[in-house]
């Protein structure tokens, strides 16, 4: 999508639609008001029949307006001006971009120049839009032959600025790079495992790496195995798809000391849960359980394309948990690369397998603080539902850093505990530890098992089950993958500027 800046007046400006985000019980003054003497008092109709009165994601069409240029206006509600939030924005924003993608377009505009910016600043509502129009006028219908989202060509911002400012230019790069992360990882979760596996995985991330400039790194079956990773191997064994591990290397600074940003990524290209046979039902979204290893790689590449000053690297594990005669049983005892033996109570609680011996080899590449990213597990979708990432740390204060990043990204995620005794559930008769803590506390059993691989860095488990991947659509967001978390990786990167 190309964005452009303008000062034009909305009711001149030439388009297939223009857009016009208006608050809860709107005045009809400015921008606003010039708007609807040119509709001869349409937009006063409408609020006088309680048609439309800006309630958050409400939207109303006028096709062929009379007063007009553009041959079609959608009007589309913010909702109360004191609770205005980038959720809310980035809410009503996508949904107008939804509501006019299911046709083809050519050219959209945006008016800005009548919208109340309450806390925000005129540059981050211009990031805001860019992002929101190309995150939503992108499907998850990769192999349709009749595509019922179609992308925007043109989006044209309106403002009150004749001659917009270089700072105003800068916020439709951030924001276009935002959304092409965003979408990168929305796309390689919505690819069928039979497109989307450890090799080929490995090779999107090769195309980003020589696209933006990173440092790629890939380990092969001989090179897991050099490295004693045996329980991420475990995990693979079953598949006649070889594991990979991919690092992605970003030095954006060169100043003596700077701290390193470990992102960690679950990526089970595929999970059938191996010989702890998931149901049919379960199974038929698992395609999304790489979700953590492409959010990790769409952060990157935002943040590489946005020259970030900060050293980030990125490492995705890349297997299928399939159930062939050589696939790790119940019982098995893993020897991981930490030296940690695990015992395998459930073959279906592969991820955790697969990042503990990732989170360790972080640390062997000098990672300083470290995020992991993982559909770990449906306990933590039970206790926050769909719509909410967990978080748990063993540091306070840098949990507090990335959930304070989350939401200015406007991510919903809340903190679960990570008390000493539910260490105890994890305790193992035969091994130091277990892969399943039994029926309670699921989600935070399945940190506390992380947590022995981080030993004492700062670190933040991530788990997404819940939002990574949406089972059907929504006025605001389109079902299949969401690309949850990147917004807020790229926020924490920016946060990170200057750590040393």
């Amino acid at each position: 999508m190309k964005t452009s800046l303008s000062g034009q007046l909305p009711h001149l400006v030439e388009a297939d639609w223009l857009v016009v985000p208006v608050p809860e019980g709107f005045p009809l003054d400015g921008a606003l008001a010039q708007l609807d003497e040119a509709l001869g008092g349409g937009i006063t109709r409408l609020k006088s029949l309680n048609d439309f009165q800006g309630k958050g994601g409400e939207t109303a069409v006028l096709p062929a307006p009379s007063g007009l240029v553009a041959r079609r206006l959608l009007l589309v509600g913010l909702g109360s001006v004191s609770k205005l939030s980038v959720a809310t924005w980035n809410r009503a924003l996508q949904t107008a971009a939804r509501a006019i993608s299911s046709r083809a377009t050519d050219r959209v505009a945006l008016s800005l120049s009548s919208v109340p910016l309450g806390n925000f600043t005129l540059p981050h509502l211009v990031q805001l839009a860019t992002a929101a129009f190309e995150v939503g006028s992108r499907g998850q219908d990769l192999f349709k032959s009749e595509p019922k989202r179609r992308p925007i060509p043109h989006l044209e911002i309106l403002l009150s600025e004749q001659n917009p400012s270089a700072e105003l230019q800068s916020a439709v790069t951030v924001g276009q790079a935002i959304a092409e992360g965003v979408n990168l990882a929305r796309r390689l979760v919505n690819l069928p495992a039979e497109a989307m596996y450890p090799e080929s995985f490995a090779a999107e991330a090769r195309a980003v790496a020589e696209a933006c400039g990173l440092t790629y790194k890939v380990l092969e079956q001989p090179a897991l195995e050099q490295e004693g990773m045996g329980s991420l191997l475990a995990v693979a064994r079953g598949s006649d798809r070889p594991p990979r591990l991919v690092v992605l290397s970003y030095e954006g600074t060169t100043e003596p000391g700077a701290k390193v940003l470990a992102l960690v990524g679950k990526g089970v290209t595929f999970d059938s849960g191996g010989l702890s046979l998931k149901p049919n039902d379960s199974m038929l979204t698992m395609k999304c359980d790489m979700a953590g290893a492409a959010t990790v790689l769409a952060a990157v590449q935002a943040i590489a394309r946005l020259k970030l000053p900060v050293r980030v690297i990125g490492l995705m594990g890349l297997v299928e948990n399939m159930t062939g005669g050589r696939a790790m049983k119940l019982g098995d005892v893993l020897h991981s690369r930490a030296g940690v033996t695990i015992e395998v109570q459930n073959t279906d609680a592969e991820g955790r397998l697969v990042l503990a011996d990732v989170l360790d080899y972080a640390l062997t590449l000098g990672a300083d603080y470290l995020v992991d990213l993982a559909t770990l597990t449906g306990a933590c979708v039970v206790a926050l539902g769909e719509e909410v990432v967990g978080a748990m740390s063993n540091n306070q204060a840098w949990c507090d850093r990335v959930l304070a990043a989350a939401q200015a990204a406007g991510e919903d995620a809340w903190q679960l505990p990570m008390f000493a005794h539910y260490d105890e559930l994890i305790k193992s008769d035969i091994a130091d530890i277990r892969n399943v803590g039994g029926r309670w506390g699921g989600a935070i059993t399945a940190a506390k098992f992380l947590e022995r691989f981080v030993r004492d860095k700062p670190w933040v488990h991530l788990d997404i089950a819940g939002p990574a991947f949406a089972s059907s659509d929504k006025p605001h967001r389109e079902g299949g993958g969401t690309g949850v978390m990147v917004r807020t990786l790229v926020e924490l990167a920016r946060s990170f500027q200057g750590e040393v």
